[in-house]
């Protein structure tokens, strides 16, 4: 299919999306100690009927490329939040890709400066950037403050509270939501769909 905005990125994300692994490969890449405790955040993933239900009424494909470490402590916790996502509606394509193993990747999608992960890559059917939304949500960004102050990065061994996890999970939800409404309401794509 043409890439009908021609965003000279395209290619680029394509092929780093082409590398990338489905939710499962990704986890089987890390140690025991990261697959456990990335299937024991999955686990705990609950979505209400109500999400599943708007999941499952998006009518656009969309790429979702994360730029991931399988060793962090803030995938661990939001990632397989995506994962669960993904699974309620198939025109939702997750990937993971290793911040390690491609800076190329990595150094485009920095935050103030620093290469910091999970870092979502929202792309259209054609790979054109539609949004990018990482680190943390802002409901982790509240909980953080409330609980220190200085550079300490959570590791992700602790049980996370479900107030937290609910909280994150409707955080990124609302950042999908936003990007199907986008391409939903595009004029290039409602013209190529007819709808």
């Amino acid at each position: 299919m043409n890439n009908i905005t021609g965003d000279p990125s395209a290619p680029f994300y394509k092929k780093h999306f082409d590398l990338a692994l489905e939710f499962n490969k990704y986890i089987e890449s890390g140690s025991a100690s990261d697959k456990s405790r990335w299937l024991s955040a999955y686990q705990n993933i609950k979505l209400s009927n109500e999400q599943e239900k708007l999941l499952k009424s998006f009518k656009r494909k969309l790429n979702i490329l994360v730029i991931s470490g399988i060793w962090c402590g803030d995938c661990v916790r939001q990632c397989p939040i995506l994962a669960k996502f993904a699974e309620c509606n198939q025109l939702v394509d997750l990937r993971f890709i290793d911040n390690n193993e491609y800076p190329e990747l990595r150094d485009r999608f920095r935050i103030q400066g620093g290469t910091r992960v999970p870092v979502a890559l929202f792309l259209s059917e054609d790979f054109n950037e539609v949004a990018r939304f990482g680190d943390k949500t802002l409901f982790a960004y509240r909980r953080k403050a409330e609980r220190e102050l200085g550079e300490a990065c959570d590791s992700g061994l602790g049980v996370i509270d479900s107030d937290e996890m609910a909280g994150e999970t409707k955080d990124w939800l609302e950042q999908l939501e936003r990007v199907q409404l986008i391409l939903r309401l595009s004029p290039a794509l409602r013209n190529r769909y007819n709808d």
